[in-house]
């Protein structure tokens, strides 16, 4: 037990203290602030230097070249999703599920993983090469853009490889070296990038985040291998690998269904911005409204990281009793963190905007409903972890239907308003997801206490 366990508690008022002796009680609950409080430190210092850093560059490109700057990092989202093909997501699942109980198993579903994402991340690439003029040119109607969208297949090439090798150690629970790695790519992005602007404008800042990805990726790479040989998985041939493949279709399929619906349809509705009456300007607004959007839901999702393996492990141990309470403390979390930051941030909207200089100032409107979003996100987190521990991705998928079905058809009627117009019909997107989401859990819920066997498949 650490100084900091031992002693800090003993300061604390009398209902933290009973607190605190609960989980340390708890085996899963020990794991589980283990693995949130490493999460968290990693992931302050990657989200504090990136917010740093899109501040400066926004400053330094201006609104409508950190604009352009922002609709290349959607297009390599939107073909980063089928690159990674659920990989990180399958191989957190199932690798947490098996790592004891089948070594050999989980180990050619790290093989299967490493073998999909590198495949799929160098077949993408190119294909984001060869297709970038002609996106450039019918797509955004700014064939200037085609070089940068070619470089950016680089970075769409090592974000595939480093995505499964998050995901496998994540499944081991390795969140301190998730941590590492995220700060240790934080701390390079930052000058990379701002240095990058400086010196060579949209691509400088592009080949930043290239070099910040690419240390990143190889961190990751050596430190999972070190992982499996710790816990004595072995790394097995790509033939014996392939005895896997049917989680492919039961599994990281929906889940890369469900995942090209988000990045490709917002970079659609993003499109359709584009082409409104100084569309890049807007672009620009509504670029820094969703980064404090994805700053702000690093929260939730910190959680959630930390969350997965331990309910997959719970629910394939068909654990009724502690799956259900994990879900519901998780809900609970996640809007207790968000929700404050939701009021600050919304107070303090048009300054945080002017910050990126004055011409943002005016789109303070669009941070507000941005971080409203965050709120409502927050508390879908936990249902989307319940999704894949359950084994359930197809349900996921149909959920995702409904948000990108939504998101297009509000956009379309509303991006006439601009920045504020796109970020209200993806609250209006959200909100709809989060309905369906809610009344999922209730029956989950229902149905969990009622049975003492989760179907376990695998």
């Amino acid at each position: 037990m650490t100084f900091v366990a031992r002693y800090v508690p003993k300061f604390f008022p009398k209902p933290c203290r009973e607190f605190w002796d609960r989980v340390q009680s708890s085996p899963i609950a020990v794991r589980l602030l283990h693995g949130s409080i490493w999460s968290l430190a990693g992931s302050v210092v990657s989200r504090i230097l990136a917010l740093a850093a899109a501040l400066l560059v926004a400053r330094i490109l201006g609104k409508a070249t950190y604009g352009e700057l922002d609709i290349v990092q959607s297009t390599i989202g939107m073909f980063g999703t089928l690159a990674g093909f659920g990989m990180g997501t399958t191989a957190a699942k199932f690798v947490a599920e098996f790592r004891h109980t089948d070594p050999a198993k989980a180990g050619r579903i790290i093989v299967l993983s490493n073998i999909v994402s590198w495949g799929m991340g160098l077949t993408l690439g190119v294909a984001l090469f060869s297709f970038a003029p002609w996106l450039a040119r019918h797509s955004l109607a700014a064939p200037e853009l085609s070089p940068y969208i070619q470089l950016s297949a680089l970075l769409l090439v090592l974000n595939a490889i480093n995505g499964a090798q998050t995901g496998v150690l994540s499944g081991f629970e390795s969140f301190r070296n998730i941590a590492w790695v995220n700060a240790l790519t934080g701390l390079l992005n930052f000058p990379l990038v701002v240095a990058g602007a400086l010196l060579g404008e949209l691509s400088g800042a592009i080949w930043g985040m290239i070099i910040a990805q690419l240390s990143g990726c190889l961190a990751n790479v050596i430190i999972s291998r070190k992982e499996a040989a710790r816990f004595q998985i072995p790394i097995v041939s790509w033939r014996q690998a392939t005895a896997e493949l049917p989680l492919l279709g039961r599994f990281a399929v929906p889940a890369t269904l469900g995942s090209l619906l988000i990045n490709p349809i917002d970079w659609a509705c993003t499109a359709m911005l584009v082409r409104q009456p100084n569309g890049f300007e807007h672009v620009g607004a509504y670029s820094v409204a969703t980064q404090w959007f994805g700053a702000l839901l690093w929260l939730p999702y910190v959680l959630a990281q930390s969350v997965m393996p331990v309910l997959s492990e719970r629910i394939g141990a068909n654990d009724a009793a502690r799956s259900t309470k994990l879900l519901s403390v998780s809900i609970k979390i996640s809007a207790a963190v968000t929700v404050p930051f939701v009021v600050i941030g919304s107070l303090l909207s048009r300054q945080i905007m002017g910050a990126y200089g004055e011409a943002f100032a005016q789109d303070w409107p669009t941070l507000v409903v941005s971080l409203v979003t965050c709120a409502v996100v927050a508390v879908q987190v936990p249902a989307g972890n319940m999704i894949a521990a359950s084994d359930r991705m197809w349900l996921g998928f149909g959920m995702n239907v409904l948000w990108a079905t939504v998101f297009l058809v509000m956009t379309w009627l509303c991006v006439q308003w601009g920045a504020l117009g796109l970020a209200s019909a993806r609250l209006m997107a959200y909100v709809a997801q989060g309905s369906w989401a809610c009344l999922f859990a209730v029956l989950w819920f229902r149905n969990f206490h009622t049975t003492s066997q989760v179907p376990r498949r695998g």
